[in-house]
């Protein structure tokens, strides 16, 4: 061994040593328990961050299981993430001054799919770097043709059961991104905004005031509302209100959801351009009205507003009001949450828009079933009640998206009749009236919806008898901040086309954060490059430094100085391995049988037999932890004992006996730190295997733990 351990110049080597012998490649063997993981589908858009390295967890627990003797199934998969990555292409265009906007749809879905095609062999090499044990054989991607075979499917059978229908409702719409999105996809920040207090003109006589951060959507009120408790406005209530600027009459009524305590206690009604207007709307009956269009800007019933965006519009009405005497007063200090795109970060719409939602309740009802009867379990434990809480506060999910890049939706509507049908496949005519007179819906599917039905899409492409074997899956791992978008979906979408639950275990890890506990972002200036890192100190150094010291799905608070940390007990152990080289080498070649009568020392037997019985107690413990996804402890007690027991302690108590050419000294240590080895495999895999190939002809993953 060389007196110091060079990850640069061994981990490229070593990863291909067992692709070549394709060590990771599953396989069908009913003589062997399956253990199967199907990769969290990395988005097919740029590089690696630090998030994904975070599949250690899945590469611990597949070397693991391999080495326990099982079937081991690590399926690669990457993602197309529709929206995330028009928003990135449509970024690489502006830079070049131009827009989706100068390319017909088709050319544009063309430039998108080379750009993703450049992408993923960045992604994949990244994945090797890190040491990820995955199936190369069968990779996927979500817009393979085969997937896009079974989403259709998915989507015609939950049409066909009453669980997606079509509809016009009010939904989340990013005027920038040019998109609908589900709830799910709504970021929330507190925000500091005005609040405006207006005078509408009683028809009947006297007026009543009301508050609103929105001054510029009054165009599209068609009630005021106050709360049926409250006294100061029950004589109002089924009288007639005139909307300022434009004097339309709207009634005013009672509705229990107002907040005395809000404003004036008396608010406008605006159906088509707030959440809870619109239940209201839906509950009074009340004429529903948009003003501002998809493009952002006020429409044609606004008068001299039309073609205004909405703050500038905003700006005017304010200015308007005041000059007619109906704006009151303006309160600038009121905080309150506000929605934004999850993408561009900027404020999202309410909109009424036509389109294609699943009916939640049926499906989650079933998802919780299989949570409380333990047929999926979710760990750690503390996840369990969020899991079930987000199942039942579940609302009908809009799966339409008004991007190009996508799986398209196989919906298509009867222009004579304006009904919709289903086909899997291209119609040659429609299905409504006969005839040929039929367009295909414009829009594609929500990511998430293909990605709901990942586990089993997957298995499915790689035959039957392959999918019984390895479905239902072992494991999900991932961030429990998707907890809601992902996990949830997935064992909705999985149990509706499998009757199975899509895996038998959750696991949930944390975020990857600073020193202090931030959210890394490349503003704050402080994001760590998982390349960067490995090409300083090696892939085991950075895959180490994730997982030592972090509580099961708790935040990683990691720094360039733990990953040193880390590098630093990857070189005890490589020292270590060195001393019993270099003394084995010794005995093979000089020593003489009269050396041995130091063996029968007392205190020599006594360490011996101190190290055998604590290493047993650290084998079953390591053991313990493992089986039960306590990743960091059977790390920790690893660490401890290789560092602070077995170098520290008992290599300096035997170190003279070694060298004086004590056999059962040298053997003894040894084995317990090839036993060792094999335990810190799944952690460190590269060292691991460098140092075990001095000692033994094949691989470490042929042993066994």
């Amino acid at each position: 061994m060389d007196s110091k351990y060079s990850p640069q110049l061994v981990e490229e080597k070593i990863y291909k040593g067992w692709e070549e012998k394709e060590f990771f490649k599953a396989k069908i063997n009913h003589k062997k328990k399956p253990f199967s993981i199907i990769l969290p589908p990395p988005n097919a858009n740029g590089s690696l961050h630090l998030g994904h390295a975070m599949f250690t967890y899945e590469d611990i627990m597949i070397r693991f299981n391999k080495m326990k003797g099982k079937e081991t199934l690590w399926l690669l998969g990457l993602d197309h993430a529709g929206t995330e990555t028009q928003f990135v292409y449509e970024k690489y265009l502006k830079k070049q001054g131009k827009s989706r906007y100068d390319y017909k749809r088709d050319e544009l879905y063309k430039m998108i799919w080379d750009y993703v095609a450049e992408n993923k062999s960045t992604i994949k090499n990244q994945l090797k770097r890190l040491g990820f044990a995955l199936d190369w054989s069968r990779e996927k991607f979500t817009m393979d043709p085969e997937i896009v075979k079974i989403v259709y499917k998915t989507f015609k059978d939950l049409f066909n059961q009453g669980l997606i229908y079509r509809a016009n409702k009010l939904i989340n719409y990013c005027t920038n991104c040019g998109t609908s999105f589900s709830d799910l996809e709504v970021v929330y920040t507190e925000k500091i905004d005005s609040l405006f207090y207006i005078k509408y003109q009683i028809k009947e006589g006297g007026s009543i005031e009301v508050a609103t951060t929105r001054p510029e959507t009054l165009f599209g009120d068609t009630a005021i509302m106050i709360n049926p408790k409250d006294k100061r406005y029950i004589k109002s209530i089924g009288k007639t209100a005139i909307i300022p600027l434009i004097n339309k009459e709207i009634p005013i009524i009672a509705d229990s959801s107002v907040d005395i305590k809000f404003g004036t206690g008396a608010v406008k009604v605006t159906p088509y351009h707030d959440f809870n207007d619109y239940e209201v709307g839906k509950r009074h009956n009340l004429q529903m009205v948009q003003v501002i269009d998809f493009d952002g800007k006020l429409n044609n019933l606004t008068g001299k507003y039309q073609g205004l965006r909405i703050f500038s519009a905003r700006q005017q009405v304010v200015t308007d009001l005041q000059a007619s005497g109906q704006m009151v007063k303006i309160k600038t200090d009121y905080l309150h949450r506000v929605g934004s795109c999850y993408r561009c970060g900027k404020a999202l719409e309410p909109l009424p828009k036509e389109q294609w939602f699943i009916k939640i309740k049926p499906l989650a009802d079933k998802a919780k079933e299989l949570i409380e009867k333990k047929e999926t379990e979710v760990l750690p434990k503390r996840f369990k009640k969020r899991l079930l809480a987000i199942l039942d506060n579940f609302i009908d999910w809009n799966i339409s998206r008004q991007v190009v890049w996508g799986i398209r939706i196989p919906a298509y509507r009867c222009k004579a009749k304006n009904e919709w049908f289903i086909s899997t496949d291209m119609p040659e005519k429609c299905q409504v009236c006969g005839n040929h007179d039929f367009e295909q819906d414009e829009d594609t599917f929500d990511t998430w919806f293909s990605s709901a039905q990942w586990p089993f899409a997957t298995l499915m492409t790689e035959g039957q008898d392959f999918f019984d074997y390895f479905y239902p899956t072992s494991v999900m791992e991932t961030g429990h901040d998707i907890l809601r978008a992902w996990v949830a979906r997935m064992m909705m979408i999985g149990y509706f086309s499998t009757k199975k639950t899509p895996f038998k275990k959750v696991f949930l890890h944390g975020m990857v954060r600073d020193p202090k506990g931030q959210k890394m972002s490349k503003s704050k200036g402080n994001v760590i490059d998982p390349i960067l890192m490995i090409n300083k100190y090696g892939a085991d150094a950075l895959r180490v430094a994730l997982i030592f010291g972090t509580k099961e799905g708790g935040d990683v608070a990691l720094s360039e100085q733990k990953v040193i940390g880390m590098r630093n007990f990857i070189n005890k152990i490589w020292n270590v391995g060195r001393f019993v080289e270099i003394n084995q080498k010794v005995v093979e070649q000089f020593i003489a049988p009269e050396i041995n009568s130091a063996m029968n020392r007392t205190t020599t037997k006594t360490l011996l037999k101190e190290l055998d019985k604590e290493y047993k107690k650290e084998k079953k413990q390591y053991l313990k932890y493992m089986e039960g996804y306590q990743f960091s402890k059977a790390l920790g007690l690893v660490y401890e004992f290789i560092w602070h027991r077995f170098a520290d302690y008992y290599i300096e108590q035997l170190k003279d006996e070694v060298i004086n050419g004590n056999i059962e000294a040298l053997g003894s240590l040894k084995s317990v730190y090839l036993e060792n080895l094999k335990m810190l495999h799944p952690f460190i895999p590269f060292v691991t295997e460098e140092i075990w190939r001095v000692f033994n002809k094949e691989s470490i993953l042929k042993s066994s733990l």
